[in-house]
């Protein structure tokens, strides 16, 4: 055989055994995920809820119009410090002022009127005792002279004076009883008419302390919306009162934050809270759960479910109230914050990344039987309600394959979730990417590729 002819052969068997290794590996590589994996690693977990609301004063007063009027004088201005008691706003109080001194001088009066008839009372007094001793003068007169007149020791005549004296003194007793009741009956009604005025006179007082408004407590007055010269309302049923000003006690500062209802069962009070401020940048402050609110408020509204009559499928929150430790000086009631609320923790967990979690119904990780077979016609006709169970879990890689594992979870945090069982400390896991996790079957070959994913050039 010529060289030429086994050069050509030998050619033609290596073309031949390369095309079967090229076809061997195309093959083997059918069916093969590529996939993104991490590790379930030991480590400190904790789990936050976050919220957003305003800073506020956790006691603050505004302090309405009790009355109608014109304000006279402002003796405060915005942003300063007041002391519990201080006067802080005038308005005009001359008819209110004239109605105490009125009544002031009619109280003045009853009491001059008491006076007398109680005087009149002790002279109606005096005068029923001299009766009464006239009258037992007499009767004792009349006595003797009856006696005397039987015995005919004395004429008829004084014997009839006698017993006139005596009818005389007894009526003149009925007479002084009769004048005490009637001082009696003047002395109660003057008292009764102090009262009176007494009552009235309290009353126009407390007209005129509403023209008159003090600091409820030491504070710093926020807001001051009105000015001299104006003339404010007292609210009414239908319609709110003019305000006068705010003021708040900026010892205890807080942070009132809107929850949402999926995370409410969580916060409980005590929890301690990170606390951000939009006006103080770079800046973290501490805080504990202080208050937490038991009606939901409609987000859309801001109405509490209380005060609403019919029911709404809108989104919900819950007012949760935060107290700064140390808070700085320079805060204002009304700055935006933003809160992250520890309401758990755990150390030493077992932690995997929480896009590695997913979820698969019972029938699609369990072996089908083959198609034709008694068993798939009779899963087709009698289908188990119990294979639409849905297994929460994660795909562990053993042996370049991913296995579904079934696990129990515990606290969530930020990006990581902890895992009570079905997991061991090391074992690597599938973590992406979301398309391959949604459609990943149970026992698939998969290739692991954790390089960072290739930016898309950005079309011209």
């Amino acid at each position: 055989m010529k060289n030429g002819k086994k050069i050509a052969i030998g050619i033609g068997v290596l073309v031949l055994l390369a095309a079967i290794v090229g076809f061997t590996v195309h093959e083997s590589g059918k069916g093969v995920v590529t996939v993104q994996t991490g590790k379930a690693v030991r480590g400190d977990l904790a789990s936050v809820v976050t919220a957003s609301g305003e800073i506020k004063p956790l006691r603050y007063t505004n302090v309405g119009s009790n009355g109608y009027g014109k304000i006279t004088k402002l003796f405060v201005h915005e942003g300063e410090q007041v002391k519990q008691g201080q006067l802080l706003a005038q308005l005009e109080n001359v008819q209110p002022s004239a109605d105490v001194a009125a009544m002031h001088a009619q109280v003045e009066a009853a009491k001059t009127d008491a006076a007398a008839a109680d005087a009149n009372l002790k002279s109606a007094t005096s005068d029923l005792d001299r009766a009464r001793a006239d009258y037992e003068r007499a009767r004792l007169d009349y006595q003797r002279a009856e006696k005397l007149y039987g015995g005919q020791l004395i004429p008829k005549s004084q014997y009839d004076t006698a017993k006139a004296t005596f009818d005389s003194s007894e009526a003149a007793v009925g007479s002084a009883r009769a004048r005490i009741v009637q001082a009696k009956a003047q002395k109660a009604s003057s008292d009764e008419r102090i009262r009176q005025f007494q009552a009235t006179l309290v009353r126009a007082k407390d007209v005129l302390s509403k023209t008159e408004y003090v600091a409820p407590y030491d504070g710093l007055v926020t807001n001051l919306p009105v000015r001299e010269g104006e003339t404010v309302i007292m609210g009414i049923q239908s319609s709110p009162g003019s305000m006068l000003m705010t003021v708040a006690d900026m010892s205890v500062i807080t942070a009132e934050v809107m929850v949402d209802e999926t995370d409410i069962v969580n916060v409980k009070l005590g929890q301690p809270a990170e606390v951000t401020i939009d006006a103080i940048p770079k800046a973290v402050f501490h805080g504990a759960v202080t208050e937490i609110g038991n009606n939901a408020v409609v987000r859309s509204t801001g109405l509490s479910t209380s005060q609403t009559t019919t029911g709404s499928q809108e989104a919900k929150d819950f007012k949760v109230v935060i107290t700064l430790k140390d808070p700085p000086v320079n805060l204002r009631p009304g700055l935006s914050t933003t809160c992250k609320i520890t309401t758990a923790t755990r150390s030493d967990a077992i932690t995997i990344p929480i896009q590695a979690l997913t979820v698969r119904q019972k029938s699609d990780l369990e072996k089908k039987p083959a198609k034709g077979s008694v068993q798939a016609a009779a899963a087709a006709t009698t289908p188990n309600p119990k294979d639409k169970e849905e297994i929460q879990g994660v795909f562990v890689v053993k042996n370049k394959k991913a296995e579904f594992v079934k696990v129990d979870t515990g606290i969530t945090g930020t990006t990581d979730i902890e895992v009570l069982s079905g997991l061991k400390s090391g074992e690597e896991i599938v973590t992406g990417s979301y398309k391959v996790l949604r459609t990943l079957r149970n026992g698939a070959s998969v290739k692991i590729d954790n390089s960072a994913p290739k930016k898309e050039e950005e079309k011209s």
